[in-house]
């Protein structure tokens, strides 16, 4: 604790812990947003850099839980359907990762906040093709995964490409759900090794990623119990909404740092 202190002053703590909370119910009800909520929220007040190291175990631990929530077997089954896209995705990762401490990531935040609510609002317009017109491909499990994971190694963030593809195929709502869990857990992981060892998540900022872990889980289980109430339609629109928020809040970050 006297660690953490040095970090952050109590008031701040708290803050992070009400960051946390706010991350964890939106990811419960959606399903993703939790990086995109910490490091914007966190990164209001303390660096992008100690931001990012304090995401990394909080997101590890609740996909992990949404994965485990539907059982092995449909664990193994979304991982085999998706295995092209988990392997160029988490090689990405992986790789961008190690850019973080030299590259600026204001570029690559603005580009994908564009993509990200650019999307949402043609797919909410009435304009898009349905839900399920696009059909999963090769080709485009390894465009996404390619450009999710380069982009989450980069800025800690890869859950937009992933829902707008997977809401592109008209993905129902428990395999979305699983499928986000799945996709995300396992580069949460490779993240996690990543920053390891670019050096971001260290003995000075691993106390706070583990402490940010419990207002986390409590969040995602309040998040889980309304979405459990939603109707696949429902889930869809407010999928798209979130996607609208953080997108907006890509091109903040982007255009203001």
């Amino acid at each position: 604790m006297d660690m953490l202190l040095q970090i952050l002053p109590p008031d701040l703590l708290l803050a992070a812990f009400a960051v946390a909370l706010l991350a964890g119910v939106v990811k419960g009800i959606v399903g993703f947003a939790m990086p995109m909520i910490l490091l914007s929220g966190l990164s209001m007040f303390m660096s992008p850099e100690l931001a990012l190291a304090a995401l990394l175990l909080p997101t590890v631990v609740t996909n992990v839980m949404q994965t485990l929530r539907h059982g092995l077997r449909a664990v193994w089954q979304v991982t085999v359907r998706f295995r092209i896209f988990l392997m160029v995705g988490g090689a990405m990762l992986f790789g961008a990762a190690q850019l973080v401490p030299q590259l600026p990531v204001q570029l690559f935040l603005l580009a994908l906040g564009v993509v990200v609510t650019g999307f949402a609002l043609w797919q909410l317009s009435g304009l898009a093709p349905a839900p399920g017109a696009w059909q999963q491909s090769r080709k485009l499990d390894i465009t996404v995964g390619a450009f999710a994971g380069f982009v989450g190694g980069i800025s800690g963030i890869w859950g937009p490409p992933t829902v707008a593809y997977l809401t592109a195929m008209g993905t129902e709502k428990r395999a979305q759900m699983l499928a986000q869990g799945v996709i995300y857990g396992l580069g949460a992981v490779l993240l996690v090794i990543g920053h390891l060892r670019s050096g971001i998540l260290n003995a000075q900022t691993l106390p706070l990623s583990v402490l940010l872990v419990v207002p986390a889980i409590a969040g995602m289980m309040l998040g889980g119990r309304i979405s459990d109430r939603f109707d696949q339609a429902t889930f869809r629109k407010v999928t798209l909404i979130v996607m609208i928020l953080g997108g907006l809040n890509l091109l903040r970050r982007g255009i203001f740092g």
